[in-house]
């Protein structure tokens, strides 16, 4: 067998078929984990939803315009199972975070009292502001059982009530303001009713 000549066609040849054999294979790990990775995120939702609205037997998908801005939040209208309504999960969001886009989910019960919130999505600074994701946290629990009204959705710093994470205002801040998106287009919809 005789070596190629190391020239520059043959090397931009050589270059071009091993890229489009690793695009290949890159195509072809992705169509085979493409249904698996979905159905995981599915499971991790409904369970978000579970947590944030307990005893729910099924719940209503549908999409709400923003109170405050112009896309939409996800409401979930739980019901249990003699199918009466016990809450709305809402997906909520602020682009604002440490390091950018947070995603969270809040359960309301009927009276606008927050049931529980837990984040979703984050990619804050660990050891700071990805203390969000530690469900146990006071910084989630102080939520839980407060109405919005009344509890002012802003860091303590700010003027509001929210023990901020420690070191972590800017994370904590856009919680917050993730937190208080959900709320008014809670209220807006009247409680989570179409």
């Amino acid at each position: 067998m005789q070596k190629l000549k190391s020239t520059l066609p043959n090397m931009v040849i050589v270059l071009g078929l091993i890229a489009a054999i690793t695009s290949s294979l890159l195509a072809l790990v992705y169509i085979i984990t493409k249904e698996p990775i979905a159905k995981v995120q599915e499971m991790k939702l409904n369970k978000a939803i579970s947590d944030v609205v307990p005893g729910l037997d099924r719940f209503d998908e549908y999409k709400v315009k923003s109170a405050i801005g112009e896309d939409s939040l996800t409401f979930y209208k739980a019901f249990n199972k003699d199918g009466e309504y016990i809450g709305t999960a809402v997906k909520s969001y602020d682009n604002n975070g440490f390091n950018g886009y947070i995603e969270i989910i809040v359960g309301f019960d009927e009276n606008g009292n927050v049931i529980k919130d837990v984040p979703l999505k984050q990619g804050e600074t660990p050891g700071l502001g990805a203390k969000m994701g530690d469900t146990e946290s006071h910084f989630i629990t102080q939520w839980f059982g407060k109405n919005l009204s009344s509890f002012t959705p802003k860091v303590k710093k700010d003027g509001g009530d929210v023990d901020a994470i420690t070191a972590a205002t800017i994370s904590s801040r856009a919680y917050c303001r993730a937190m208080d998106l959900a709320y008014q287009t809670y209220l807006s919809q009247k409680g989570g009713n179409q």
